[in-house]
């Protein structure tokens, strides 16, 4: 009996539930921790099949979406072979847009997963007949030694926001919206000598994650130009402040959107305080708190959050959620 069959009939959910708490614990690019113990398995390392994985993808949506009420949650695959291989879940998240590449070199959708669209139209995904600017992408699953297989997620295990402004009434043209759950789903799961290749986990998002990064990245959807246009701001110099004054109108939206919708939210200063007592928490046990400080002070009023005004220990802990190389 290999190693990984000796740890799947010895391990309990119980211990493998803490294992992925304390990898949690130990993200250094997240600023959600306070709630580390919150996290709830989803144990699916009976999954033989790919048909099987994508069941239990779409049993972590419907838990952790919960109606709006997010919790935070973590499915857990059967553990990697002797030589480190592995189930894999290519996409980085569960849920992401389409990115199109046009003629000239300008992108429908999210221009971050062009690459990742191009290649499974390439392997033989179709997309819709009139694409849009967020068209769900399917799931790609792939067991060692086998053909990778697509599978598209209904569009019932979605929950999405459309994005309107509190004062703006302009702003709901714009046709925005997300997906409320962000499921990193190309990680590993390591610790105590095993590896977990296909561990999606997910908590819920900051709006500085949508409205800054997702909408505002001139590499991602680049709305802070349309949104000032809107605005009827001056556009031509930086010295207006036109990039700020309409990146506050993005969180603003989302912020509102969000709560319209009952989905979880929280905003960068409230997760800013959060991450604080977490630190005196954790300073309080005995345990130093790693971080990547550019990842944890928000893309938005950076200075005006306390996690700002620190530095932390960028160590890699075990048990750790590790970056693996891409599997296609």
């Amino acid at each position: 009996m290999n190693s990984d069959h000796d740890f799947r009939s010895q391990a309990s959910s119980d211990e493998l539930t803490q294992m992925a708490r304390i990898a949690w614990r130990n993200n250094s690019r997240c600023i959600g921790r306070l709630f580390w113990q919150s996290l709830e398995l989803l144990d699916a390392r009976a999954a033989e099949t790919p048909a099987e994985v994508f069941e239990a993808c779409l049993r972590h949506l419907e838990f952790a979406t919960n109606g709006g009420r997010i919790r935070s949650a973590v499915t857990v695959f059967r553990e990697a072979d002797s030589t480190g291989s592995g189930i894999r879940i290519w996409n980085r998240q569960l849920i992401r847009y389409a990115g199109y590449r046009n003629d000239d070199g300008t992108f429908l959708g999210d221009p971050e997963q062009a690459a990742f669209t191009a290649k499974l139209r390439e392997m033989g995904w179709s997309p819709p007949a009139s694409k849009t600017a967020f068209d769900v992408l399917p799931i790609v699953i792939q067991f060692p030694g086998q053909r990778p297989e697509i599978f598209e997620i209904p569009r019932e295990a979605i929950l999405e926001v459309p994005i309107s402004h509190p004062e703006f009434d302009w702003f709901a043209q714009l046709g925005l919206k997300w997906h409320a759950l962000p499921v990193v789903s190309d990680m590993a799961l390591i610790g105590q000598g095993h590896r977990f290749t296909a561990a999606p986990f997910s908590g819920h998002y900051m709006s500085t994650e949508i409205a800054c990064r997702n909408f505002g990245d001139e590499n991602r959807y680049n709305l802070l130009p349309t949104v000032a246009a809107h605005m009827g701001l001056e556009i031509k110099s930086l010295r207006s402040l036109w990039k700020d004054r309409a990146m506050i109108e993005l969180n603003t939206a989302v912020l509102h959107s969000f709560r319209q919708a009952g989905v979880t939210l929280v905003d960068h200063h409230t997760a800013s305080e959060q991450f604080m007592r977490h630190v005196d928490k954790e300073e309080h046990c005995g345990r130093e708190v790693p971080g990547d400080w550019s990842w944890l002070v928000p893309p938005l009023s950076g200075s005006a959050c306390p996690v700002f005004h620190r530095y932390y220990a960028e160590e890699i802990l075990d048990p750790a959620f590790v970056t693996q190389a891409r599997a296609w």
